[in-house]
């Protein structure tokens, strides 16, 4: 099951706080997306636990994880 949710995150380059659209699946994820401010890449790891959390973590793609 998917849902589509609507977060706010900090951009891990230039700080700025920037919406975002997520589809949260039943399996975890990683994907990259483009800061909308400085359009530098943000990795996003999204995780649902088994009672239905949501964790999202994001990074820079030189930071490791």
């Amino acid at each position: 099951m998917s849902h589509i949710l609507e977060k706010d995150i900090s951009c891990p380059y230039c700080g700025e706080m920037i919406g975002v659209i997520i589809e949260a699946l039943d399996d975890s994820q990683e994907y990259i997306e483009d800061c909308q401010v400085c359009c530098r890449p943000i990795v996003f790891h999204i995780e649902v636990t088994l009672d239905g959390t949501l964790s999202i973590i994001v990074h820079s793609e030189n930071e490791t994880y």
